[in-house]
């Protein structure tokens, strides 16, 4: 692995952007950090053990989400990534426009659903033979409910790398006008939902806030964030956020917490879209330096390697979490209270072995992250290829967040969870990521592609 790294460090072409590759393994990071700290496991008189939230139990530390709810940052590198790449395939396109998007597709996901589709089948086979065992009970149950949980913001990523080509061109048409545009339907759809009572309409936020938290990656790759602008969107999406949260219906915390009547993440809400302006901007004025540092060689080697894992730490990183607390529970080692002294001084250790699991899982999955090389020429897509890949994003979308909100506990019994209108099961939601991810993979082959594995000049 350390030979390869320093290749494709030394390889990287000198106009790659260094700093969004930072971006995306950062913003990651500071996830799974904040997962780590803020989940708290007790357990009660009758033996059962729950997950709280530390946020929950100490609400002034609820101010720390401003900086740890960092997924609007993680969305605007992709953006930015998926414009590069979109441009990038138009052009070796030759006319056959009908393959692009399905080509796009392919391309921009197979990183995000091969490890994803991987966690799916062992976490899905692990909890049906559990349930066929009659085993369960305790943390496994919380743990069967909890580990699929991140997999919503997969879902948003796979509906933005789908949107990518028609708002794209809106962009290039519009420029600032389309983000404008974006900001004012998500402002107008809180105006419907707190000041008329419309109801359902706060779900059009899922995309309205993310979609234009996306459009300021197009204008990243533009160039036209320019010097001033981060300054601009760092101070008025502070401001605003901080006035939404002082005189409105928003509540402080940037993530969702148990039982709040108003949530600002799901849906999202303007508040969280004045957040994600005010982390972009703040990110951005941070450029000049932290480009400097990634110009050490040691630096950018590092960089270059967590990006070689970084979907797959994400993925496991709360089964690691759960594992740990069920080696304290399975070697009676006391549970503090959450926020005591003594549950802070378990925090380092806890963390510290939660890294070295997922680290261990990481090794175990990591093959599944590299994008598979295709040397050989496959047919040119039908016709047909760009719709199958659209019914195929479609699917594994609504198939990942259905997942997300049911888990795995109760495959048999046929436990459901709402999306959107439907009821869905875990089996259902895991045959629809499962049929979307093929068909996504089947409709996007077709040109001849010779790669060896993932180049550092890849925006993945």
């Amino acid at each position: 692995m350390g030979s390869s790294v320093r290749e494709l460090a030394e390889k990287t072409p000198a106009g790659r952007d260094r700093y969004i590759d930072l971006l995306r393994v950062a913003s990651l990071g500071t996830v799974v950090l904040g997962h780590w700290l803020m989940a708290a496991v007790t357990v009660g008189d009758d033996g059962r053990a729950e997950v709280g939230n530390l946020l929950a139990v100490v609400p002034e530390l609820q101010l720390l989400t401003w900086a740890l709810q960092i997924m609007p940052v993680f969305f605007f590198v992709g953006g930015f990534s998926h414009a590069l790449s979109y441009r990038s395939l138009s052009r070796k396109a030759e006319g056959r426009s009908r393959s692009l998007y399905s080509a796009f597709l392919r391309a921009r996901l197979q990183r995000l659903l091969r490890p994803t589709m991987v966690f799916i089948g062992v976490w899905g086979a692990g909890a049906l033979v559990l349930q066929l065992g009659g085993m369960g009970g305790g943390l496994l149950d919380v743990a069967l409910r909890l580990v699929a949980q991140p997999l919503w913001f997969i879902g948003i990523y796979l509906a933005m790398v789908a949107f990518t080509p028609p708002l794209l061109r809106l962009h290039e048409r519009w420029g600032w006008g389309a983000f404008g545009a974006l900001v004012g339907a998500a402002g107008a759809v809180d105006l419907a939902r707190f000041a008329f009572g419309v109801p359902y309409v706060e779900f059009l936020n899922f995309a309205f806030v993310w979609l234009a938290v996306h459009q300021l990656g197009f204008l990243r790759a533009d160039g036209r964030l320019g010097l001033r602008m981060p300054y601009v969107l760092a101070g008025a999406g502070l401001a605003g956020a901080s006035l939404l949260v002082a005189l409105g219906p928003y509540p402080l915390s940037m993530v969702g917490m148990p039982g709040e009547r108003v949530s600002n993440m799901a849906p999202p809400t303007f508040a969280l879209l004045c957040h994600g302006l005010w982390l972009v901007g703040a990110v951005e004025l941070l450029r000049g330096p932290a480009t400097r540092w990634l110009a050490r060689p040691k630096v950018w080697r590092g960089v270059v390697a967590a990006n070689g894992i970084s979907m797959t730490a994400f993925l496991w990183h709360l089964t690691a979490m759960l594992g740990v607390y069920g080696a304290l529970l399975a070697l009676d080692v006391p549970l503090p209270e959450t926020a005591s002294a003594a549950w802070w001084a378990q925090v380092p250790v806890r963390m510290a072995a939660a890294a070295v699991l997922t680290a261990l899982l990481v090794a175990a999955f990591r093959r599944f992250e590299r994008p598979g090389a295709t040397g050989a020429r496959t047919a040119a897509p039908s016709g047909f290829a760009g719709p199958a890949a659209a019914v195929g994003v479609t699917l594994c979308l609504f198939g990942v967040l259905g997942l997300s909100m049911v888990g795995f506990g109760g495959l048999l019994e046929g436990r459901t969870a709402m999306l959107v209108a439907v009821h869905v099961t875990a089996p259902v939601a895991v045959g629809m990521a499962l049929a979307g991810w093929l068909l996504v993979e089947r409709a996007g082959r077709g040109r001849t592609h010779r790669r060896g594995g993932t180049r550092a000049g890849d925006y993945a």
